[in-house]
Order: C-alpha cells, then structure tokens, then sequence
C-alpha cells in the first residue's frame, strides 16, 4: 500500500499516484474522500483505504466511491452496513487496532468482540487487520510491546476462525526496524519519497545507499545589492549586518511553504555554497548573505532542498533546521508553488 495522502507529501497526488499506478502499487493510502477522488480521476481499480475515520455525513459517499473505510467501533460499521444495504452495495473494511498509537483503533481487548459482531452484519466484509507504530524510529521497546500485543491478538483471532486477506503493521520506520512485522501489506510513506524518517535508531546502510529523494524545491533570485555595516534587515530588523556584505532576495517564503523556524539555522544554495538566511522569512521572500558567492545575479537558481554542485541539503536537514520532521517540511509546501516532473520524478 503507498501513502499518498497530504498531496502525496506534498508531491502532486494526481502526478504521482499515476507514476505510482505503472510502479506496482498494488492499494493507495489516503487521508479523506477527496483525495480518493483524485486517484479515481487518474485511474480506476485500483483499492482505496482510507486511513482516516469516516464523518457520519460522508459515509454514504465512501459507500459510492468504493473506499474501504478504516473501522475503530461498532456503530461506525453498523453504519456503514445500514448504508450499504441501502444502496445495495457490499463495504470491504479494513479494522484498525490500537496499540499505543491512541487515535484510532479498537483497543486490543475489545477487538476479538468487535470482529464478531461487525462479521455478523449484513452487506459489509472486513478484509484487513492493521495498527501502526507510534515511535518505530526511536523506540525499540515500545515497538516490540506494540507487536507483540498485536501478534497475540492475531494468535487469538486466528484460533476462533477469523481470516483476512490483508495484514498490515508497518509504515516506513517500521519497514526499516522491524523486521518481525513483516507481514502481507506494508504501508510506506516517506520512504517512497526517498526521505528517511528521523530517529536515533539507524536504519540500516544499505537503505541509506540506496534511497533517493524524489524531489527537489528551487526558487530564483529576486534582487542582489551591497549593504553597508549597522545595516537592518527584515520585519522587526531582527538582523543587523556586522560587515559589508553582499546580500540576495529570493522568491520564495512561508506563504510558498518555508517554515519560519528555519531562519536562525538555515541555509540555502547558491552557486553551490550554502547561504545563511538573515533575518525574519517573510511571505513571499527572504534575504541570503550571498558574500562568499562569485557573480550572483537576478534570475539564479537557489536550491531550498536538492543537489547544487557538490553540495546537497536534505529535506531531514531542512527538518533539523527548522526543530522539526522531514513530513512537515514537504508537506507544507503552497500549492502556489509549481511542480514540475522529469522522466518520472518530482524535480
């Protein structure tokens, strides 16, 4: 199952979910009904799950658009049954189990007795058995805890008769720590993008040898002028030049998606040498020191995430930068902010 929810972290659903659609993915993982729609806009047969819980007014929708809706309680799936019954149509659910994760999911001792009675109503089927890993990145034991609570719950289920065709437990961390929770389905997300999640647990080399990321975000250079020393910069002139300097605006800020908190630490390329931000992002632009870079002009490329010379900043980087995670980066990037795709990749 690929993740492509949150605009395929903010790749291009559409766009990516049709590279995805002739790559062997075999179930697409979203968020809400609309993003099921864009992939049905791509193409159709292909499963759905949707990872979220369904609203009471949007159950009938999914019921029409064939989305296998993610169960957690008894009066979601009689619901879905009712509804289903209705319009003469069957419901394929998958059930969600908690087991530390604490959003969704029927807690696992309660889960034997909610697989009964959803098997008991009329016009729906429950296909998949799923939990997900809340810290696989950076906490072992709780991830053992975790599988181990589930696998005796599967050991239980399976003793009283109960079957399903999809078995599903790890995400992205989890396909690179836990190796014992492999089962018939795995829902990767980041790391279909090419970006490892952040832990202290060290995936292992060879998945750091052989991941590449899918995208790389760019803007130009706006302006570039000399600034004399005392000189102040930005909203609140939080920056104060300690030299001459030669100074760029580029066209890019927070409104494009570039986090606020990145301007003490970031920096950006340019000509390939890394740039430090000065002073507050604004939302459309931000001024680099551009005084060690040799004939910068307006209409230069800068790389906000990606490859510029020998130099490289990733999305984890830029996630370090800003005190967060490489999910927040890419996904708050605008949707003013253009995608462009080169032989099959997010560029």
């Amino acid at each position: 199952m690929t993740v492509v929810k949150a605009d395929a972290y903010g790749h291009g659903l559409r766009q990516i979910a049709a590279l995805l659609m002739q790559s062997g993915t075999d179930i697409f993982g979203v968020a809400n009904l609309n993003e099921a729609r864009d992939i049905r806009a791509v193409g159709r047969g292909w499963p759905i799950l949707m990872l979220g819980a369904c609203l009471p007014d949007e159950i009938e929708r999914a019921v029409k658009d064939n989305v296998m809706p993610t169960l957690s309680t008894i009066s979601e799936a009689r619901h879905f049954s009712r509804t289903a019954k209705k319009l003469n149509r069957t419901v394929t659910a998958h059930v969600k189990v908690d087991t530390g994760m604490g959003r969704l999911g029927v807690p696992t001792s309660e889960a034997p007795q909610l697989i009964e009675s959803i098997s008991s109503l009329p016009n729906i089927t429950i296909a998949g058995l799923y939990t997900h890993y809340s810290s696989a990145e950076s906490d072992a034991l709780l991830s053992c805890t975790q599988r181990t609570c589930f696998h005796q719950l599967l050991d239980k289920l399976k003793a009283a008769g109960h079957s399903f065709e999809y078995i599903h437990m790890n995400n992205s961390a989890g396909l690179l720590h836990e190796q014992k929770s492999k089962h018939n389905l795995a829902r990767p997300g980041l790391l279909v993008y090419g970006v490892l999640p952040t832990g202290p647990r060290r995936p292992p080399a060879i998945m750091k040898r052989r991941i590449r990321p899918a995208l790389s975000w760019k803007c130009r250079v706006s302006l570039v002028k000399s600034i004399t020393k005392g000189t102040k910069l930005s909203y609140g002139q939080t920056y104060t030049a300690k030299r001459t300097m030669r100074v760029a605006t580029l066209t890019a800020g927070y409104g494009d998606g570039y986090l606020c908190s990145a301007q003490r630490e970031a920096r950006v390329l340019i000509g390939g040498r890394l740039c430090p931000i000065l002073g507050r992002i604004t939302m459309d632009q931000m001024i680099v020191d551009v005084s060690r870079v040799k004939n910068v002009k307006t209409g230069d490329e800068v790389v906000l995430i990606g490859k510029q010379g020998k130099q490289n900043i990733s999305a984890n980087q830029l996630a370090k930068w800003s005190n967060t995670i490489p999910c927040e980066i890419l996904t708050a990037i605008a949707y003013r902010v253009p995608r462009v795709y080169r032989g099959g990749q997010a560029a």
